[in-house]
């Protein structure tokens, strides 16, 4: 058993990750301030300290109370806002996760699972992309995601930092019960925003671009289970040496376009939802796709979702139960 501090932990993948955590045996503590979390999805029993990690104060009093690892989400995601506000992402994403390292530094803290994302390979140059390819971001997202893997690399050379990071590729879906989920605001993932129109609360869902290089036109993107995720994240931190840092993949391997997920999504709620096309979004690579066999043949990790029309039902459940998000 480890004693694990989770900053971010009641957000989307980070409340998920700290029930798998906890259901494997492990003790929690969950470092958030809010700003996008929801204090219902943390689990009853589990520490919770409200705090920002720019609060080195309660940052050092926390982690000074001993833990054995580190499970980092706590960032900001929106690549949009992030190409409007870079500032804001460089000074959370990149500043207060320095700040967490040099705590976990002082602290004698020596193992870390990193929130990494796909948006540090940037528009690749072949698919699916392995861990080998060039990592090039087109945004401030992306590269303050990079410049931490950076980060992380050379602390593990500085002092003996262990840590791995997880590139995530589309994180969809929802605990199997229904009990948590995702709750954006603004929402911004296509799965919830498309599930909004089947409960009435958007007209339609906008396609953005008609003509990629793709089979029908839209984008296509590698969407993989949140609690696949999770149990990805359990694997890691239970598989980190002192000194090494190392990265892996984590989706499914299967693309998904964007017609087809609309597609799936009548089917799986018996609603209409009405598409309307609208122009490309700047940057939008025209297919995204993981290879996993670096995570499966390292980790043993294996998906247990790698159907698209699975992961909506366990995200439609969610969202008929919880159709305003945790405030209902």
């Amino acid at each position: 058993m480890m004693n694990i501090f989770v900053s971010g932990g009641a957000g989307y993948v980070g409340s998920h990750c700290v029930r798998r955590l906890v259901a494997g045996g492990h003790r929690v503590t969950v470092y958030d301030n809010l700003c996008a979390g929801h204090r219902e999805s943390v689990p009853e029993g589990v520490a919770f300290v409200c705090a920002d990690l720019a609060d080195r104060d309660q940052l050092s009093k926390t982690l000074g109370e001993g833990f054995d690892a580190v499970m980092h989400f706590a960032a900001f995601l929106d690549v949009g806002e992030s190409v409007k506000a870079p500032l804001k992402y460089y000074q959370n994403n990149v500043s207060n996760t320095i700040g967490l390292l040099e705590t976990m530094r002082d602290c004698d803290v020596k193992r870390m699972v990193f929130s990494s994302t796909c948006a540090t390979y940037g528009i690749p140059a072949e698919v699916p992309i392995t861990e080998q390819q060039n990592q090039a971001p087109i945004n401030p997202y992306g590269h303050t995601k990079l410049a931490m893997e950076w980060a992380l690399a050379d602390c593990a050379k500085a002092w003996g930092l262990g840590s791995c990071a997880l590139r995530y590729f589309n994180a969809a879906g929802a605990a199997k019960d229904g009990s948590i989920g995702e709750d954006h605001d603004p929402e911004i993932h296509l799965i919830p925003v498309v599930l909004q129109v089947a409960l009435e609360q958007r007209q339609h869902v906008s396609i953005f671009g008609k003509d990629y290089p793709t089979p029908d036109g839209t984008c296509v993107r590698d969407y993989i289970h949140v609690e696949d995720l999770a149990d990805a994240h359990l694997l890691a931190i239970e598989n980190i040496h002192p000194g090494v840092f190392d990265a892996f993949n984590v989706g499914t391997g299967i693309g998904t376009s964007v017609r087809q997920l609309i597609e799936a999504a009548r089917e799986v709620t018996g609603h209409e939802i009405p598409a309307t096309d609208a122009p490309r979004r700047l940057g939008d690579p025209p297919t995204l796709l993981a290879d996993p066999t670096k995570i499966k043949s390292q980790l043993g990790w294996r998906p247990k979702y790698t159907d698209i029309s699975a992961i909506l039902e366990t995200a439609w459940e969610w969202h008929r139960k919880h159709p305003t998000g945790y405030t209902r």
